[in-house]
């Protein structure tokens, strides 16, 4: 660096050592920003999107990732290492290098809804994106939309996000209650991002810049509806108000009888599944979980996964998957909001998107859900949890088994704080929990767990164990349906007596023997091998089949591709880091 005085000209040179194999070092980056537009002597854009690592230290784990701007959903769609454990001294000889590739799938539309009048955010708002229709097509399509996505705006600074790529949306509010109450106000942007439109329940958003869109909403109650609110629950009174109709009848409307007319029109079997991994053992787990659900469950089944920690390899792998168990499933996310506390370990960043978001993970119209973790097995029909007759409560949890008497000792929540705190109430465990949704959306319990997390997070002794102690320690106001002893065993802390009436296996961590999850796996569930061993025949079915059409057998006479004679796929661009 230089600074240049009056009579001073001091010059600085920074002698970087190029190996860090000896510095204590926790993070490496490097930066891509603004490279110049080049092109190649055919004319072809130069690429210089490429970062490289040089010198790192080989006996140290490593986890590659990207820190990009907040309006970016960035995830990687190359690579054939686990990003989460990488040990470049077991790369083998030679230049350990590895190739990843990260791309840019979407922008972030967000923003806080406010009503205008009243200087208050709307409790349970419900917003949808619809793809931009120019208004004499609009004419011709009547009251088709495209829905892009839809979401609930927070109570919680108002906060909402929409994911688009570039393009003209319409921002709307929710059909129902939330239209029946409210329309849009003036939402004049200084950057002319938003408009209102001639239709006072929506706003037009343009998505044309890389940061992303931010749309302040605002709204205002229609004439007669002064009073009105779009939830029966109260924050302030922490209860419900009304009469014994509930959240779904409050929403739309509806009397008891006609609610239960609708709930039969739309009942549905498919069974919803939601899950999280990183890292590709958790990802192989999370295969023989799958399959465990397939193998025991008779309606059809939708698996949710958080796509962000998965890798390209299991992406690449699950359509092949779901086509051959004939399972449906979806890769979901949602950006952690900038205003909420974050954390910076990712399986504390996994914990919390299994518990922070729920209200806001999923489509509107899906009712329920089931966590299921990815090192668990599964042994029953879970048609029958996902029915369940929770008593008005929005979550189900199995509480910890007491049986094995040699664990007493590592029952934290026996003894102390959690003893005084919970009184007569279990402390449950989150490998396994059913979500009502509807009830969940109803209490804004998300709004009141990520006001509670933001408090106590800000305590670095509290919540150890983030996906586990928040419910539980919220209990007294967010009410946990106990689930049956039966719906969770684990080795630690279950007796081998109970493992024969168990409906799902979980590999818990033993704190006393720390065994790895896979010899436990081995070991303790049978069919486990099985499960393992028929994904592993898939997979290389799969790689057969894409050897030979990479490399297609063809005669001289003709020139033609057929089905099986394929032309070699171009191979993907890597980006060298």
């Amino acid at each position: 660096m230089s600074y240049f005085g009056d009579s001073l000209r001091l010059e600085i040179i920074f002698n970087v050592r190029e190996d860090y194999s000896a510095v204590p070092l926790q993070k490496f980056y490097r930066y891509l920003t603004e490279q110049p537009i080049t092109f190649q002597q055919n004319g072809l854009m130069e690429d210089t999107s490429a970062i490289q690592f040089n010198g790192l230290p080989g006996t140290r784990l490593l986890t590659l990732g990207m820190d990009v701007p907040d309006g970016w959903f960035v995830e990687s769609v190359m690579s054939s290492y686990d990003l989460d454990n990488i040990k470049l001294d077991l790369l083998g000889d030679g230049p350990r290098t590895l190739f990843t590739e990260f791309e840019l799938t979407q922008l972030l539309i967000e923003g806080s809804c406010i009503d205008r009048n009243l200087g208050e955010h709307p409790q349970g708002m419900e917003l949808s994106l619809t793809k931009y229709v120019p208004p004499k097509q609009e004419k011709r399509n009547g009251d088709q939309e495209i829905v892009i996505g839809d979401t609930i705006a927070m109570l919680n600074l108002g906060y909402f996000q929409l994911k688009a790529g570039p393009g003209l949306y319409h921002v709307n509010l929710g059909k129902g209650r939330a239209q029946t109450i409210y329309k849009m106000a003036s939402n004049e942007s200084p950057h002319k991002r938003a408009t209102s439109q001639s239709k006072d329940t929506r706003v037009l958003a343009v998505v044309d810049s890389l940061d992303g869109v931010q749309l302040p909403l605002q709204v205002e109650k229609r004439a007669g509806h002064e009073k009105d609110r779009l939830l029966q629950y109260s924050e302030k009174e922490g209860e419900k108000k009304g009469d014994d109709n509930s959240w779904f009848s409050s929403m739309f409307g509806l009397s008891n009888n006609e609610e239960r007319e609708t709930r039969g029109k739309n009942e549905s079997k498919q069974l919803h599944i939601f899950s999280v991994a990183s890292g590709h053992l958790y990802e192989r787990f999370l295969k023989i979980m799958i399959v465990s659900v397939l193998k025991h469950t008779k309606s059809d089944v939708k698996f949710w996964f958080i796509k962000n920690f998965l890798s390209p390899k299991f992406k690449e792998f699950i359509p092949h998957m779901a086509k051959k168990y004939h399972f449906q499933y979806e890769l979901v996310t949602y950006k952690w909001p900038h205003w909420l506390r974050q954390q910076t370990e990712k399986q504390r960043i996994i914990w919390g998107y299994k518990i922070l978001f729920l209200d806001v993970l999923f489509p509107l119209n899906v009712d329920r859900v089931i966590f299921v973790d990815a090192d668990q097995i599964v042994r029953a029909d879970l048609q029958e949890l996902y029915d369940m007759d929770i008593h008005g409560a929005p979550y189900a949890y199995t509480p910890f088994c007491t049986s094995r008497t040699e664990m007493d000792g590592f029952r934290f929540w026996t003894e102390g704080y959690w003893k005084s705190h919970l009184g007569p109430k279990p402390y449950h465990i989150s490998a396994l929990y059913l979500v009502d949704l509807k009830r969940f959306r109803e209490i804004a319990a998300g709004d009141r767990i990520r006001s509670n997390y933001d408090g106590l997070s800000r305590d670095p002794n509290s919540l150890a164990n983030l996906d586990q102690d928040l419910p539980n320690y919220l209990q007294h106001n967010i009410p946990i349906f106990s689930l049956p002893q039966e719906w969770l065993w684990c080795e630690t802390w279950c007796s081998d007596q109970e493992k024969a009436k168990a409906k799902t296996i979980d590999l818990c961590n033993n704190p006393l023997t720390k065994t790895p999850k896979l010899e436990n796996a081995m070991r303790i569930v049978p069919e486990w091998v099985d499960y393992d061993s028929e994904i592993k025949r898939l997979e290389a079915e799969l790689e057969s089949e894409e050897e030979a059409s990479s490399f297609p057998t063809s005669t001289p006479s003709s020139t033609t591709p057929t089905d099986t004679q394929k032309p070699k796929p171009k191979p993907k661009q890597k980006q060298e880091l």
